[in-house]
């Protein structure tokens, strides 16, 4: 009996690029569940990518334009009503004065016009050129409002007896409504390169990108390795391990205002503990001016930031510790490998993804840290970094187009390290 008639030929094993090919193929069941997810998530992405890219955009467009804090609004007529006279007896004379300016120092307001009630009885004696009785209505017209120049529209009245027998109503009792058109810095067409130039031409820039680099790469480092260690030191099993863990997470979950002035008072010169212990032990002759003195004041803030945001890197190294085979150390223990050699040769190589994924976010959110500094020296003592140089502008000299360039430096500069990160950085086996 022939059995091979009846038995199926043996099929060759599919290649690397028929496997690829045939798991890109996409069926129609496939191709309505993923119409479905997408309409599914189409809102939650729209909502991040709103609350994402609109703030961004609007720094950009803010970024070239020629405006202060005062310039938000745009400009408007100010006016003020002063009226002259009593007008007892008829025959008396009462005069009215207006008196308008542009709210802006230096930008105009055209096509200004001025409308209030005339009392009744009043008899026009005199009016400016830009005045007119309409309809026993006081209009006035103004072409424009010069910026920083107020100007005065005189106007005289005759009192007759039905004035008085109206109860002599001041012209004041009325509402005077004044209309006037004006462009909005925000949203009109007018561009500048100004604030860049400002920015990158001030004599200090230099000095900021350097402070701002040290500090950042500073403190994520510090940062990483105090986490590094606080993993390795409570990924063995001790009696309080738990507890510890806890206390290890104060520093991150405590309010920044809180621990700030605590560091302010620990560190203060006349009556904090470190100089009054550093003092008594002999250590330094003079008390050290931890966040007034130049090069010393920066050391301190970058040892904060690392105390403060080091329980980050603890939790995500802990995790990934946690999860390491012991086969590796069971069989190096065995070899007579040390301890140090043990976390050098095996432990580190397996820690290099979390710790460069690790230092990418610490690095950004650094680089943008502004409370910490700002509550600390307030950016003085050679601490001053973009994120306080963008306050300065934006708030302190009320200048929020320069601001906000510096803010747009601050994108880009994070940008490149982002793609530099991407293209070079270490990668996480599998990737």
């Amino acid at each position: 009996m022939d059995l091979t008639a009846d038995t199926p030929a043996k099929r060759e094993p599919l290649s690397e690029a028929e496997l690829a090919a045939a798991s890109k193929r996409i069926g129609p069941i496939e191709r309505r569940e993923m119409r479905l997810a997408f309409g599914m998530l189409a809102p939650t992405i729209l909502i991040v990518l709103v609350i994402v890219l609109v703030p961004l955009l609007a720094n950009f467009w803010i970024s070239v334009k020629p405006v202060g804090l005062a310039e938000l609004r745009p400009p408007a007529p100010l006016t003020r009503e002063r009226v002259k006279g009593d007008g007892e007896n008829v025959g008396d004379v009462i005069s009215v004065e207006y008196r308008a300016r542009s709210s802006s120092p230096n930008k105009p307001v055209t096509d200004v016009v001025l409308r209030d009630t005339l009392p009744t009885g009043l008899e026009v004696k005199s009016l400016p050129d830009e005045c007119a009785i309409e309809s026993a209505e006081i209009v006035c017209r103004i072409a424009e409002l010069v910026p920083r120049k107020q100007q005065r529209l005189t106007l005289e009245f005759v009192v007759t007896q039905a004035f008085i027998d109206a109860g002599r109503p001041s012209p004041k009792d009325s509402d005077l409504v004044v209309t006037g058109r004006s462009q909005n810095v925000l949203t009109n067409f007018e561009f500048t390169l100004e604030n860049f130039r400002l920015v990158f031409s001030a004599d200090e820039f230099w000095t900021v990108l350097q402070v701002s680099f040290i500090y950042t790469i500073g403190g994520t480092l510090g940062a990483l390795v105090l986490g590094l260690f606080a993993a390795q030191l409570l990924n063995t099993v001790f009696i309080g391990r738990g507890i510890l863990r806890g206390l290890f997470l104060f520093p991150c979950v405590a309010p920044v205002i809180a621990v700030a002035f605590t560091w302010v008072f620990l560190l203060d010169p006349f009556s904090g503990s470190v100089n009054a212990i550093l003092l008594k032990t002999n250590v330094t002759n003079d008390a050290i001016n931890f966040l007034g003195q130049r090069g010393v004041a920066l050391a301190t803030v970058i040892a904060f930031e690392s105390w403060r945001y080091f329980p980050l890197a603890f939790l995500f190294i802990l995790a990934r510790m946690q999860a390491l085979s012991t086969d590796l150390y069971e069989a190096a223990e065995m070899d007579g490998a040390t301890p140090f050699r043990m976390f050098f040769y095996i432990s580190l190589p397996q820690l290099i993804g979390i710790m460069s994924t690790l230092f990418l976010l610490r690095f950004i959110w650094t680089f943008n840290k502004f409370d910490d500094i700002f509550l600390l020296t307030g950016g003085a003592s050679g601490t001053r970094t973009f994120t306080v140089n963008v306050y300065e502008q934006a708030f302190a000299l009320t200048n929020l187009g320069a601001g906000a360039a510096v803010a747009v430096f601050i994108f880009f500069v994070l940008a490149t390290f982002v793609f530099f990160y991407f293209r070079f950085g270490p990668k996480e086996e599998g990737m």
